[in-house]
């Protein structure tokens, strides 16, 4: 019976580990799709993503960012952030890409949206290191890039996508 239990706790483990990485698999992905657009955008902006997150953060805790270009807003620096302390009230923070100034603050209500605002919360709930902190550490290891994207991961890490002459580069960053 003891034995059957640990089986069922190991493969529900195992099932979670794959429905993460297949979600993040796919939120990768659907961001990839854009980066032709994201590579034509980028010089217009003049706030780099470390600078966005630390404004959208002073109302609450930043859980990713990324430059994004949305299929009904353009372009845009979107900050996803925790305002509440169970997590359950998460905003789409929309930082001005020219002048760095909050655009819009709105909660999430897409499931899909939500979902992964759920486990990035989870993923830097023990951070000790915030995510403009690593964006910092993954520039300065490469210099002559700029950070376009930051998501945590649930190894307690964060994953930094870079830009520089219009190829990207995806590093990691510790945030224990």
């Amino acid at each position: 019976m003891m034995m059957k239990k640990v089986v069922l706790g190991l493969l529900a483990v195992g099932a979670l580990a794959f429905t993460l990485s297949v979600a993040h698999a796919d939120s990768d992905y659907e961001y990839g799709k854009q980066m032709k657009d994201l590579v034509k955008w980028m010089p217009n902006a003049k706030v780099p993503l470390a600078q966005g997150i630390k404004t959208a953060a002073a109302g609450g805790k930043a859980i990713s960012s990324q430059y994004e270009v949305d299929e009904d807003k353009g372009f845009q620096l979107s900050v996803f952030v925790s305002k509440g302390a169970t997590g359950a009230d998460v905003h789409e923070v929309i930082v001005n890409f020219e002048d760095g100034k909050i655009k819009s603050d709105e909660k999430l209500t897409d499931p899909d949206d939500i979902k992964d605002a759920g486990n990035q919360l989870a993923a830097v709930a023990q951070a000790k290191v915030t995510l403009d902190q690593a964006v910092d550490e993954a520039l300065k290891a490469n210099p002559g890039f700029v950070a376009i994207r930051v998501v945590p991961k649930a190894s307690g890490e964060a994953q930094v996508t870079l830009l520089k002459d219009g190829k990207t580069k995806k590093v990691t960053e510790k945030l224990d």
